[in-house]
């Protein structure tokens, strides 16, 4: 299925590609076409940088508009030093994102100045190609997932988690709209289905899946070899490096790896088209990265023990944004001119006052005069049919179409983020800022299947009340510094009843949560019964409450319901009429 309104490019002209490497001025609302446009002259990727996360995810979802070869880049949301390892979604769009623009067939990368500063792993990105039919040894399978960073689990839900359950190969990639299961007999892959993570029962077969890497640091022969030079560089962190040189996969690893990995970005991985937009503001960004990594570095450097650097100094996460090997294929492209000597591209405004359908439609009306043509790009179905509507009865004909099929004005319920009019390319999209008078919602929700981090440490106080998972309700007695085995590090410290403590490592918060009860727990005793007791009790009362629920549901399904009648076509405006982005629960 092509992009909705990818055959608009039929219009483009090579003369009217970017012109790298070089300076070309590009207005911020014509970026997602220029870029569209110029690949379908392009023989390589082309790696589109802006200064703002936000930016680049805008600037992929209005890309996708006009072509399907396009990916997002996106940049780790966890900050230098947390010990908390990315969203395990973020990893897999990266790795996706890296190893198209490795591959080098023309495609278009959008990415941010943090995710491209950003120091990357040497660890494999190549998927694992998996066709039904073929033979692929079953052990060998479980061993290599295994090493591509998948957790092994009872029951696939999760992404990044996979299970096996006799012949059969359960997989969450984290790319993938929905689990995989994988059908074997002996060593020879006989079928490949998607299945549901809640009900576990198979849907579509497939020919053939890419399975790519759960996470995007690995701990392969390198990495570990990397942790065993690591024990005698760096021994203030011995106990972690003996962790990643036993090949143990564990949460916040990722933090590691600036001490683990040479100084390389996504810039030094592939040879693409660089376009950047607005490169002052990059270059600002990437300055302020830097300043703010060597701040936290200092502010935390006399936590890392007396072989530590006690000045800070460490191997960064963010990299400088300039490299002398992308010059020959870099293109700077500011918002708009410094000088007369900037060449660029222009672009028109729909000229018609935003809410009034009569003023809208004769805009549109008369760049259609001047074989212009212009697509009002609205969100939802309801807002484009009610559009076509209204401009139609003003005097200008749009019908309401999914994806343009042929050069003229229409309506697509698939909203731009940054509306523009592009004459030399002889057509123009606008959105809800242009045609209504509203800004646009920013995106929709995700079906993520991330569960809740835990509380922080940060955010308990002296004297909470906390719950271990295995040693059950404490009192929360604050951070400690400690020396425990020889290593110096910073623990969580809970008291129990009779005076026991428990020192829980700060990279280990996921065994504690806070204690969420109305009143004043008694303490557990460590060691003790009261703990497995009360938590047989639980499942207990929990299953009398399921027996319920099933009980009251039968009723349910057995009385008689009041059918109300159709929505009228009203409410079916009314609530397409809704101008922001629902919720789960709505």
């Amino acid at each position: 299925m092509s992009a909705p309104l990818q055959i608009l490019l039929d219009r483009w002209r090579p003369a009217l590609d970017l012109p790298i490497p070089g300076r070309f001025v590009v207005p911020p609302a014509a970026r997602a076409a220029v870029l569209a446009g110029t690949l379908q002259n392009s023989d390589r990727p082309i790696l589109a940088i802006v200064s703002g996360e936000r930016e680049a995810e805008e600037l992929a979802e209005d890309v996708e508009l006009f072509t399907d070869s396009v990916y997002h880049l996106p940049a780790w949301e966890t900050l230098p030093f947390e010990h908390v390892s990315p969203n395990v979604v973020t990893m897999g769009r990266r790795v996706v994102a890296r190893h198209a623009l490795t591959e080098g067939a023309p495609c278009i990368v959008v990415a941010s100045v943090r995710s491209v500063t950003q120091r990357v792993s040497p660890t494999t990105i190549r998927p694992l190609l998996l066709a039904a039919g073929s033979d692929f040894p079953f052990d060998d399978l479980v061993a290599t997932v295994t090493v591509m960073g998948y957790r092994r689990v009872d029951r696939c839900e999760t992404r990044g988690d996979f299970s096996v359950r006799g012949g059969i190969i359960d997989i969450y990639p984290p790319n993938a709209a929905a689990p995989l299961r994988l059908d074997f007999y002996g060593d020879t892959l006989e079928g490949i289905r998607t299945f549901s993570a809640s009900t576990q029962r198979s849907e579509d077969d497939l020919d053939s899946v890419s399975v790519f890497p759960a996470r995007e640091l690995l701990l392969d022969a390198a990495i570990r070899d990397r942790a065993e030079e690591l024990r005698g560089d760096a021994p203030w962190a011995a106990e972690t490096w003996d962790r990643i040189a036993a090949g143990v996969t564990f949460q916040g690893m990722e933090s590691w790896l600036p001490w683990l990995a040479n100084p390389r970005t996504v810039l030094d991985e592939s040879d693409a088209s660089v376009v950047l937009f607005d490169p002052v503001r990059c270059a600002e960004r990437a300055t302020d990265l830097i300043r703010e990594e060597t701040d936290l570095a200092q502010a935390l450097s006399g936590t890392w023990g007396d072989d530590g650097s006690d000045s800070g100094r460490h191997p960064p996460l963010y990299l400088p944004l300039e490299s002398d090997e992308v010059t020959t294929r870099l293109l700077e492209a500011p918002p708009h001119a410094s000088g007369p000597g900037d060449d660029g591209y222009s672009i028109g405004t729909l000229d018609g006052v935003a809410g009034d359908p009569e003023s809208i439609a004769a805009a549109i009306n008369r760049w259609k005069d001047r074989d212009v043509s212009i697509v009002v790009a609205m969100d939802g179905e309801g807002a484009a049919r009610r559009v076509s509507g209204l401009l139609s009865e003003a005097g200008a004909d749009l019908p309401v179409v999914d994806t343009l099929t042929a050069i003229a004005p229409a309506v697509t319920p698939i909203g731009i983020h940054a509306g523009f009019v592009l004459p030399s390319a002889g057509f123009g999209v606008v959105g809800e800022q242009e045609v209504a008078g509203r800004r646009r919602a920013h995106r929709k929700l995700g079906k993520g299947t991330r569960k809740a981090q835990p509380d922080a440490y940060r955010d308990l106080n002296e004297g909470d009340y906390v719950v271990h998972h295995h040693h059950g309700i404490g009192r929360f007695a604050g951070l400690v510094h400690r020396e425990i085995g020889g290593v110096e590090r910073d623990y969580l410290l809970v008291e129990y009843a009779g005076e026991d403590k428990l020192y829980v490592p700060t990279d280990q918060l996921a065994a504690i949560t806070r204690y969420t009860g109305g009143e004043a727990p008694r303490l557990s005793r460590m060691g003790g019964s009261d703990w497995t007791q009360t938590r047989a009790r639980v499942r207990k009362e929990v299953t009398v409450v399921a027996d319920q629920v099933v009980a009251l549901h039968r009723k349910r399904a057995a009385a008689s319901g009041h059918a109300f009648d159709p929505d009228t076509p009203w409410q079916h405006e009314f609530e397409a009429a809704f101008p922001f982005e629902e919720t789960p629960d709505q």
